[in-house]
């Protein structure tokens, strides 16, 4: 399937594999920061050229920002969020308000406080310029307010940013239609995997048609679509996906991934590679993102994304049967 794509906007080749950076933040466990780094530097080397980190990350920015300054090829293009405010006490909003739950703009990101992410953002990663610059919150009802773009332009217009996105919250994708439709952005970027395929039925046709970048993200649903979850497996207090797989009985999300067994050895070696290479096949996605902060999956991933599509019938077959439409992130917040 070869492994680069084209960003609508500029015509530069990015690698249809980019590397998600919250795992350098801790999220899914702890490393050393030159292991980290090495993670960085490791997948740039395997051909890898696009990196997205944000602000709410930990120290992601800071760890990509000194893999860059060792880095002796050509600068990836680096995509990062900006930090939202948390919204205020549960009495005014609901648990997770903000991720989960829509709050005003001015409450997320109140006048002035983009420019000062930005700024943040661009020490930390040791750049004078960002490639893409996202929200790393955004509702529709939003777009009654229109102060937050014309400070994300005017950012635009001084040089400190190329091009500007947003990132759709959970799995609620066609929150952003009307936005793309707008053509004041360049970027989307959306959950998009085996079980959740719903962006290509909706907000990708949509991207496509207005020349805005498709950012897929949780392509391997946080890791349960490489099989590692048994009934017994443990997720340590402090790892990101500690619930995530238990807002119903685990052993529901076991017999969905167990169904995919079929498709091994036949159409793919594992299921971490069936799931790159469905993540991949889509035209409409300019980059797939997953964590490649463990040394030992950068070079399977980068060989999943290099083998050929799969057969479109598969590919139909996973779309369509396979899918299990259920929002663990609106559950999560209660539990």
């Amino acid at each position: 399937m070869g492994t680069n794509n084209v960003f609508p906007r500029s015509g530069e080749r990015i690698s249809k594999l980019g590397f998600g950076a919250m795992g350098l933040s801790g999220s899914f466990g702890s490393y050393d920061d030159e292991y980290l780094i090495r993670s960085v530097l490791l997948a740039l080397d395997g051909g890898i050229n696009f990196i997205d980190t944000a602000r709410a990350y930990g120290r992601s920015e800071e760890l990509v920002g000194k893999a860059l300054k060792q880095w002796t090829g050509e600068r990836p293009f680096v995509a990062t969020k900006v930090a939202a405010q948390p919204a205020p006490a549960p009495a005014s909003y609901p648990p997770g308000s903000g991720w989960h739950a829509p709050v005003p703009v001015e409450v997320a990101y109140p006048r002035g406080m983009l420019r000062t992410s930005v700024l943040e953002s661009l020490q930390q990663l040791g750049l004078e310029q960002l490639d893409l610059i996202q929200l790393h919150q955004y509702w529709a009802h939003w777009d009654d307010s229109d102060y937050w773009m014309e400070e994300l332009l005017r950012l635009q217009e001084e040089g400190l940013v190329r091009y500007i996105g947003i990132s759709v919250p959970d799995h609620r994708h066609e929150l952003a239609i009307a936005l793309v439709r707008s053509g004041k952005i360049d970027a989307v970027q959306t959950l998009f995997n085996i079980f959740d395929p719903l962006a290509l039925d909706c907000l990708i046709p949509i991207c496509r048609q207005h020349q805005v970048a498709v950012i897929a993200r949780i392509i391997l649903d946080e890791g349960g679509l490489t099989g590692f979850l048994k009934a017994d497996t443990h997720i340590a207090e402090g790892d990101f996906r500690a619930n995530y797989f238990d807002v119903l009985p685990r052993s529901i999300y076991i017999d969905k991934i167990n169904a995919l067994q079929t498709f091994i050895p036949q159409y793919a070696e594992s299921l971490a590679e069936l799931a790159i290479r469905f993540a991949l096949q889509p035209e409409g996605i300019t980059t797939a993102i997953t964590s490649m902060h463990v040394h030992e999956f950068i070079r399977p991933n980068l060989e999943a994304a290099a083998r050929p599509e799969l057969p479109q019938e598969v590919f139909e077959l996973l779309r369509n049967k396979h899918r299990w439409i259920r929002n663990f992130y609106q559950a999560r917040r209660y539990l």
